[in-house]
């Protein structure tokens, strides 16, 4: 018979602390990817701007 108490309810108790270690390790390891994916952009960025202004400036830049 349900009355609706948790007095007897011990389901969710061995498996909690387990699934947050997983969640934890599991979003850790997507926001690493995250940073190397930012990192690898901003390098890609950076480093064609430089080859652009380096360009530019052998072209004859601004008033040649």
């Amino acid at each position: 018979m349900s009355d609706g108490s948790k007095t007897n309810d011990t389901d969710n108790t061995s498996d909690e602390p387990e699934g947050r270690t997983a969640r934890l390790r599991r979003r850790l390891s997507e926001w690493q990817i995250q940073q190397q994916v930012a990192r690898g952009l901003a390098y890609g960025v950076s480093s064609n701007a430089v080859s652009l202004i380096v360009l530019w400036a052998k072209s004859g830049g601004l008033g040649s």
